[in-house]
């Protein structure tokens, strides 16, 4: 398969009819990928080095999905200090809901671009979700972060390489993750962004953001305000 361009193939996870069980134990596995792979390392610098120990704050995750990055970063305000206020919206309402959350960790079901917040977030986060999308609505996700956004915002997602499109789904198998993990990981590096794309895409949104290299093989696009 050529990795020249976007691949725009669906992933089984995105289908509201996939059995509950199946996507339950699918989620579970993708937070294991994502302990395994330090996902959440690059979402935790930026806050450490945004926030203060003794602060507080609030932030809001998109795409939230099983919750994993909002109880990464709950825990580590625990651990560090810090009074996080946690919010996670998912198109999917079964996707928070398939673990318990600690206090302080509220969850909504509902398209991003159809919600309004009362009152804007200091911080808003996306991680692994804006290969999901096409060009088009990553502009509009920019730009609705930004202006929801107090202090910062933090994406995070796949670079698309052929190492990682054709080491992924050995490393799935030795570590036996579902199928779903397996199939739709591979479709989800195919579906990621280089550099250069993340650029264009930031110019056509028109906001200052930096793009990092994060390992192994992604992208943070951090807004530091």
């Amino acid at each position: 398969m050529s990795l020249t361009t976007r691949s725009d193939r669906p992933e089984e996870m995105d289908d509201p009819g996939l059995d509950l069980a199946v996507y339950q134990r699918a989620l579970a596995d993708l937070a294991a990928l994502n302990r395994f792979t330090g996902t959440h390392r690059a979402v935790l610098r930026w806050l450490a080095r945004s926030t203060t120990p003794g602060g507080r704050f609030t932030l809001l995750d998109i795409a939230c999905g099983h919750g994993d990055l909002l109880r990464a970063i709950a825990a580590w305000a625990k651990k560090t200090g810090r009074q996080a206020t946690l919010t996670g919206i998912d198109m999917n309402p079964r996707a928070g809901l398939v673990r318990g959350a600690p206090d302080g960790i509220h969850y909504l079901a509902g398209d991003i671009f159809h919600y309004a917040p009362e009152t804007n977030f200091d911080f808003v986060v996306t991680s692994q979700f804006t290969h999901h999308l096409p060009d088009a609505e990553v502009v509009k996700l920019i730009g609705w972060m930004h202006a929801h956004a107090i202090r910062g915002w933090c994406i995070t997602d796949l670079h698309r390489h052929w190492v990682p499109y054709y080491g992924f789904p050995v490393l799935a198998r030795v570590m036996r993750w579902h199928r779903i993990v397996r199939q739709d990981g591979t479709i989800s590096i195919a579906r990621g962004f280089t550099k250069a794309e993340w650029r264009g895409l930031i110019k056509q949104a028109r906001v200052a953001a930096r793009v990092t290299w994060q390992m192994p093989f992604r992208h943070a696009i951090i807004c530091t305000k």
